[in-house]
Parts: C-alpha cells; sequence; structure tokens
C-alpha cells in the first residue's frame, strides 16, 4: 500500500493543542504541520476537523486524522463512533484513526464495524491498541495499522512504562504495519521504538505541545521552583 511505504521508517508529528490553548487554533496548527513537513517528518496526525482541514491544502505528507469527544458515561474518546469516522474521512485523510479498546461506545459501534466505515469510506483503518487483545481483534476486522496509542491510558494499562516497548514487540509479531505512539520524548525513545519493531513512531508533546514544553522548563527556572 503506498501510503503505508511512505510511511515506513519514519517519524510521524501529531499537531496537536490542549484545548484553550493559545495555540488551539486552525491556522497555527496547520502552520505547524506545515513546519514538520518542511523538517522531515513523513506524516502528521491532527485532531479536530477544522484543523485538518486547515492543514490539508499545505500538506502533501499523509494525514492521520481523528476527533477527540468526550460522552458522558463513556471513556473511548479517540473517533468512538461511526459518525465521527464519517467526519474524519470527509477531510480528505488517507488514515482515519480510532479507539480499538472493547470498551463501549455511545453509538453502539465495535470495532468491526469502525473499521468498515473507515474502509467505506476509502481510507487506512489505524487502530489505537491499549493491549495486544485489542491489536488482534482490529486486525482480525481488517485494520491495516496497529498502534500502541492507549497502552498506559486505560484502567487495565494504567502505569505502564511508556513509550510502551513490551507491547510494541508483540505487535511487530503480527502481520501488520506497526506504528509506536506514546511517551516518545526524546531522538532516543525514536531509535528504541524502531529498534522495538517499529514501521513508524508518532511524536506528539516533544515536538508541538508548547503548552506542556514550557511549563517544563519554566518549573526547572527558580521562579518554576518557588
Amino acid at each position: 500500500m503506498k501510503t503505508l511505504e511512505r510511511l515506513r521508517g519514519g517519524l510521524i508529528v501529531s499537531v496537536q493543542a490542549w484545548s484553550g490553548s493559545a495555540i488551539d487554533d486552525p491556522l497555527v496548527l496547520g502552520a505547524m504541520a506545515a513546519a514538520a513537513q518542511a523538517s522531515g517528518a513523513a506524516g502528521v496526525r491532527m485532531q479536530g476537523t477544522a484543523n485538518i482541514r486547515a492543514a490539508r491544502p499545505r500538506l502533501t505528507l499523509p494525514m492521520i486524522g481523528i476527533i477527540k469527544i468526550d460522552y458522558p458515561g463513556f471513556t473511548p474518546y479517540i473517533t468512538p463512533t461511526l459518525e465521527q469516522v464519517r467526519e474524519v474521512a470527509a477531510c480528505d485523510v488517507e488514515i482515519v484513526a480510532f479507539d480499538a479498546t472493547p470498551r463501549p461506545r455511545p453509538d453502539g459501534a465495535t470495532v468491526e464495524s469502525l473499521v468498515a466505515g473507515v474502509h467505506a469510506a476509502g481510507c487506512i483503518a489505524m487502530a489505537d491498541c491499549a493491549a495486544v487483545g485489542d491489536a488482534l481483534c482490529a486486525l482480525a476486522a481488517g485494520a491495516e495499522i496497529l498502534a500502541t496509542t492507549l497502552c498506559g491510558y486505560t484502567d487495565e494499562t494504567k502505569g505502564t512504562p511508556l513509550p510502551a516497548l513490551a507491547l510494541l514487540r508483540e505487535l511487530a509479531e503480527l502481520d501488520a504495519f506497526v506504528v509506536c505512539e506514546g511517551g516518545i520524548r526524546q531522538p532516543g525513545d525514536v531509535e528504541a521504538a524502531f529498534a522495538a519493531g517499529a514501521d513508524a513512531v508518532v511524536v506528539g508533546s516533544a515536538i508541538t505541545n508548547t503548552d506542556w514544553l514550557v511549563g517544563e522548563f519554566a518549573a526547572c527556572a527558580p521562579k518554576g521552583r518557588g
């Protein structure tokens, strides 16, 4: 698959902002995505239709699209329903990522129906997994990409050291394109992820989260420690 070969061996930059941040603006995030492309990224991952649409004309790289949305009483929040799958796919992305855990969703969708919805829209399905069981179900449903995105963020995996290299090694044994996402903080983590079998690696906060980065550095200054 041409899109996956373009991503293979490369860095995917997750261009996102905290809600309410000064950089939570489609024009700003679109510019950041273009900067990532100009600096050697193999692809970008973006959240929200307005942000994706702002970036799309500026990019020739493959785009992974998601929608983050909280539904009261439900824990999945990364493209959790078929409605969000369709909304993301309509933004001219190559790949739609979604929560691939077995947790209930507000529309009753399953991993199987989400993968089918992604494929019906002509896109590649990226399964954001927390454990190897999630990956096996997503693979059986036809997902082309398996990612470690949710490892450490579910009740069952809370406290898992990140990046989730142990899970990554398990996924690398499967017949799929495998992505390490989550907890990549420095260049050495990228090297470790590829050594553990990743086909591509996603870096987000360590590159694009200005709020988090400033907080980390400011906390080391005398004023921040006070």
